[in-house]
């Protein structure tokens, strides 16, 4: 058998991903040998009358055939006019993601990491939320699409709001069908919380390519409704408890550029210098944090009290209280609702004290920090708990139930991480030990797999 030519195994490969046409203008030089091959190959060559026309001809083909798009164009003014065609065919063919996420950072922040990371990949990106939502999109790329969709909740409000609540989710699901038939998304990923609900209950309508994500070991009360009904099913926390029937993949919770930047970054341990205390009760604040935490920091030892500074989260109605305290037992201390920056703070600290929501988890394992984690009783399932027993069994954080947080336990716990440098630097290391930094990459490899089985449909 002859050698094949260059011209005929381009055509051959173009051939083996699906294309079946070409689209040009021939110009002479190897054009006409591809054009050749194409013909002896069954790929058929369109003669357009401009380039321009070509790449949106082309770009038309890949929409409907699935294959890629191709074009042929010469040097000089022929590549020139395919510009504004390829433009038109890389803006109309970014596939598009919209995640649907809602109601705490718990939710938000993974979805802003996935975001982040598609974006990177060439891939268009919607967020869908309410206006609680909303409030936690400032740290979202500029070029994440911002919906924000009606959607409400039976778990809050008097009789008149759970009245009304099926028709707000109804509006929403109609303005999600409405804008997925405007613009079709290649997948949809919700994160949990009842801002997901209409934009998944919109795919599964129109049958798109959809999966959950949950961050929590157990399954959040909108992704247990959606678990059965979705194409996916990714967890961050491992085990995470599921219902009969279903599987999972275990991709780890994903975390913000800005975490990923700190990833691994050097611990100082304790010792007979300033050190910092980062508290953390979640994206909204824990009032019991505010109650029990600044007085077992001031109860500590004046030779370890001297050396501290302070960076607690208070809810707006605690913060002005907690901010006194501190100032009046002489403690240096930076108290806010909500810190942008916790990432620098993590870092910087010698030991985290904070609830054990998903994201906090997440963030601590990263950036590998000691820890004291009061996880949230109330939490459906106590899912706070199997959030945290990772870091727990791994050596890298002391589990405190909050029936038992109170000042001098705490005090003590506290002065035991602080005066025992190895002890903490080895609880550091254990934090790192179970971390999963690609855990991003990891779920937008599960989206992108879905979106090519999606196209096979």
């Amino acid at each position: 058998m002859p050698d094949r030519t260059v011209a005929e195994a381009i055509v051959e490969r173009l051939a083996v991903r699906g294309v079946r046409r070409m689209f040009g203008v021939p110009g002479g030089d190897c054009n006409l040998d591809i054009i050749e091959a194409g013909r002896k190959l069954g790929v058929e060559f369109v003669l357009t009358r401009c380039e321009t026309a070509a790449a949106i001809m082309a770009s038309v083909s890949g929409e409907l055939t699935g294959a890629p798009g191709v074009v042929m164009t010469t040097r000089g003014p022929g590549l020139a006019s395919v510009a504004n065609g390829a433009a038109y065919a890389t803006l109309d063919r970014a596939p598009l993601l919209v995640i649907a996420a809602g109601g705490t950072g718990g939710h938000m922040f993974p979805a802003q990491a996935l975001a982040e990371v598609m974006l990177a990949r060439g891939w268009r990106v919607k967020l869908s939320t309410d206006a609680r939502g909303a409030r936690y999109t400032g740290g979202f790329p500029e070029a994440v699409e911002i919906q924000q969709v009606s959607s409400a909740t039976f778990a809050r409000g008097g009789l008149v709001a759970k009245a009304i609540a099926p028709f707000r989710i109804l509006g929403g699901v109609l303005g999600g069908i409405f804008g997925m038939l405007r613009d079709k998304p290649d997948v949809v990923v919700g994160f949990g919380g009842y801002p997901s609900i209409p934009a998944l209950t919109a795919a599964w309508v129109l049958r798109k390519p959809r999966m959950i994500h949950e961050q929590n070991g157990v399954l959040g009360r909108v992704n247990d409704l959606f678990s059965k009904h979705v194409d996916a099913v990714a967890c961050g926390t491992w085990p995470t408890t599921l219902p009969d029937g279903v599987s999972a993949e275990h991709t780890g919770n994903p975390v913000r550029a800005a975490v990923l930047e700190r990833a691994g970054a050097g611990y100082i341990a304790p010792g007979d210098y300033p050190m910092e205390l980062l508290v953390m009760g979640g994206s909204q604040g824990a009032r019991i944090l505010s109650e029990v935490i600044p007085p077992a920091i001031a109860d500590l030892p004046m030779e370890l009290l001297r050396n501290i500074r302070v960076s607690h989260q208070a809810r707006d109605e605690d913060g002005q209280r907690v901010a006194t305290f501190y100032a009046e037992n002489g403690i240096n201390a930076d108290v806010q609702p909500f810190f942008h920056d916790v990432p620098r703070r993590m870092s910087e600290a010698q030991l985290v004290i904070s609830r054990a929501g998903a994201s906090s988890v997440a963030d601590i394992s990263i950036i590998g920090r000691p820890s004291i984690l009061i996880p949230f009783a109330a939490a459906t399932g106590d899912h706070q708990t199997a959030n945290a027993r990772g870091l727990v069994d791994a050596g890298a954080a002391i589990m405190v139930p909050e029936n038992m947080a109170n000042p001098d336990s705490l005090r003590a716990q506290i002065e035991m991480v602080l005066t025992h440098a190895e002890g903490a630097q080895q609880m550091a290391r254990a934090a790192l030990s179970v971390a999963k930094p690609d855990a991003a990459e990891e779920l937008a490899q599960m989206v992108e797999t879905l979106a090519t089985e999606g196209k096979k449909r």
